[in-house]
């Protein structure tokens, strides 16, 4: 017969949209122990497994802190109500809470402005109908008074299971996806072997109880800055296709195994969880309406089970490369790597280059270490860092088989490069791809993007050799070379004329809001962001989109984050923000190419 042995939740907080797997431990008639499900389709010793979930529902109504979902509100901001913000941004569970956050509220107010003067109707779908003239005016009435307020109000909590409470049956399979109906309420689930001839339990039920539902945390949208020509506010969903433009999108999403309650304990237990942060950053993704995608630690179990297939769901192809694993000792189904996808109607597949930097450190060694050296330098230079190379061809309505010398192609490069600290293998893998991406630009006359989480900072060396196209001989980086690859310094160099994309917020000598706000979160000594990875022990620029400037143009860039976008008390990652860097997307045009 079979016996549940245990069951719990992976997060006992559930959000709405995120599915909820209960791990069951199943004993089978042999005695044996496992996991897997038995289906009534194929029962085990004339029995299977039901399961169901329920809600509870009850009188007692409360609201719930914007900030802290998981706790009850306290007071809320009057001037998010005047500015009609969608209430339940309004709530807070303590002055400190509101406090911590009033800065991020100011955000919202100013948008709430701008979104009437700008841009009308049509930010209704992300934040609703505004008003101008918000105050800043702040009512800390007590929980009692917020349940006069305009705004959804959800059960509370219940301890004690009493008189006045209903469970209500709202699922029978072993997994559940919380809707909207369930936020503020509990959920039970039960479980317990079935009879598969009688369909009569056999056994004693189990069962789990959630923490409250709560509604899934929504950032301040980022909004397209316009830089190819008069400062303008754009929305993500414009059609790049029909002005003649396409957007790329470089995004590190932090992968399941390292996100990890040791490196991130300041971020909730349940935002930190796989179910959750996956969903988040699906919508993230989703909603950046990008023609290329390239996005780096993507574990190669989720490329498959989920990625892959969600984002062909919304016309995605999907090409995929994960790391080597000369270094790596964990279970290899879930080793990352680097994914680009690109839409289906906007480009085809012309072909895929694959870079090891693994296989390149072998030829290096053979060719330039001594014999008793060569394992020191192994050591040194494998890290199981890949690139993916892709050359896709643009598609076009009435052209290109009638008039192939118009084809348009275009080669999109994506890395991760994770090296601990030792710069001169970094500077060494960025001049390896570098001079790998240079033999295509022999071959073909084609623009090129490189993309990716390169672990330098700006005004390192990998920085120089990658916007500058050569490295300064006296550069710091530079004295550090124990091996020796790096030598004679004058090599380091490359013929690609690479820009950074972001450093044209920077650069740019136009006059206006959106620009202005910009340029106060790059730094002006190195051209790049203040930041795109921010962490409680790191924050800093890593992440960049280059293209090469004698064939590309940048048209809109997506806003950065800055403190007033994130919350006092927070760093990444966080409930609204799942990976502990941001996305980069950058908008292009191609230049005319001249006739030969």
């Amino acid at each position: 017969m079979l016996s549940v042995l245990r069951v719990h939740l992976p997060s006992e907080i559930p959000v709405v949209g995120c599915e909820i797997t209960p791990y069951v431990l199943i004993k089978r008639p042999d005695n044996s122990v496992s996991n897997e499900d038995v289906v009534e389709a194929a029962p085990v010793g004339g029995c299977y497994m039901s399961y169901r979930w329920y809600r509870i529902q009850t009188d007692r109504k409360v609201s719930i802190c914007s900030i802290h979902p998981s706790k009850q509100a306290t007071l809320q901001c009057i001037g998010c109500l005047k500015a009609k913000v969608p209430p339940a941004k309004s709530f807070h569970c303590t002055p400190k809470c509101f406090s911590d956050a009033w800065r991020h509220h100011l955000v919202l107010h100013e948008r709430a402005s701008s979104a009437v003067n700008e841009n009308g109707t049509e930010e209704e779908e992300l934040f609703g109908r505004f008003s101008s003239g918000v105050s800043g005016a702040v009512n800390t009435s007590s929980t009692s008074n917020l349940n006069n307020a305009s705004t959804p109000v959800y059960p509370a909590s219940i301890s004690e299971r009493s008189g006045g409470e209903t469970w209500f049956e709202v699922g029978r399979s072993r997994t559940y996806t919380p809707s909207a109906d369930d936020i503020g309420h509990e959920l039970k689930f039960e479980c317990l072997p079935v009879d598969s001839e009688t369909r009569i339990p056999v056994g004693n039920s189990s069962t789990v109880t959630t923490a409250r539902v709560i509604p899934a945390p929504s950032p301040c949208p980022r909004r397209m800055i316009k830089v190819g020509g008069a400062d303008f506010l754009g929305h993500l969903d414009h059609d790049s296709a029909s002005s003649g433009t396409f957007k790329v999108l470089s995004y590190n999403i932090l992968a399941d195994q390292y996100a990890t309650s040791e490196l991130y304990g300041y971020c909730p237990s349940w935002a930190l969880a796989w179910p959750y942060r996956r969903q988040n950053l699906l919508k993230e993704i989703i909603g950046y309406h990008a023609d290329i995608i390239c996005l780096q630690e993507v574990q190669s179990d989720h490329f498959e089970e989920f990625f892959s297939p969600e984002l062909d769901k919304h016309g995605y192809q999907a090409l995929y490369k994960k790391k080597t694993i000369e270094v790596y000792n964990g279970n290899v189904n879930r080793i990352d790597g680097c994914a680009t996808f690109f839409r289906r109607d906007r480009f085809s597949h012309v072909k895929k280059y694959e870079v090891e930097f693994n296989k390149a450190a072998q030829s290096l060694t053979d060719a330039v270490i001594q014999p008793g050296q060569k394992k020191l330098a192994l050591n040194r230079l494998i890290k199981d860092n890949i690139a993916l190379i892709v050359v896709l061809e643009e598609k076009f309505s009435n052209q290109g088989i009638d008039n192939p010398s118009q084809r348009q192609l275009l080669c999109v490069a994506n890395t991760h490069m994770n090296v601990h600290d030792h710069k001169d293998v970094n500077l060494w893998q960025v001049h390896t791809l570098l001079k790998g991406l240079e033999k295509i630009a022999i071959t073909a006359d084609i623009p090129m993007l490189v993309c990716g989480d390169f672990n330098s900072v700006p005004g390192s060396a990998s920085h120089a050799l990658l916007a500058m196209g050569k490295v300064d001989q006296l550069h710091p980086d530079l004295g550090v070379d124990p091996l020796g690859i790096l030598r004679p310094p004058n090599k380091l160099n490359h013929q690609l004329p690479l820009v950074s994309a972001y450093s044209t917020f920077a650069r740019m000598v136009g006059v206006g809001l959106g620009l202005d706000l910009q340029r106060r979160k790059m730094d002006p000594a190195t051209n790049e962001p203040l930041f795109t990875h921010c962490t409680r022990d790191f924050i800093g620029t890593l992440d960049y989109i280059f293209y090469t400037a004698d064939s590309l143009t940048v048209e809109s860039l997506l806003e950065l984050l800055d403190e007033d976008s994130l919350r006092k008390d927070t760093a990444l990652p966080s409930p609204e923000w799942s990976s502990d860097h941001i996305a980069l997307l950058a908008e292009f045009r191609c230049k005319p190419r001249m006739r030969r």
